[in-house]
């Protein structure tokens, strides 16, 4: 599961829970399913953290550059 990116992840997980609510799964079905949701929805808070990490420590370095505020039209902020 470690090889899976986040995005297939959550796509994945999404399409358990929208066969969950629909009803129709067994009750066996169900667990299984419930139980890769939980494994799914830890990848993906994992993943999430670790990107977290890594804005904080980008942030954490900010004056050690010069920032410019975007102004979207491509120039920049020049």
């Amino acid at each position: 599961m470690a090889e899976k990116k986040f995005e297939k992840a959550l796509e994945k997980l999404e399409e358990i829970v929208r066969k969950m609510e629909e009803g129709e799964l067994t009750l066996e079905e169900s667990l299984k399913a419930f139980e890769e949701g939980i494994k799914l929805s830890r990848f993906c808070l994992t993943k999430l953290e670790e990107a977290e990490r890594k804005v904080e420590v980008l942030l954490a370095d900010e004056e050690d550059f010069d920032t410019k505020p975007f102004s979207g039209d491509g120039n920049n902020g020049e």
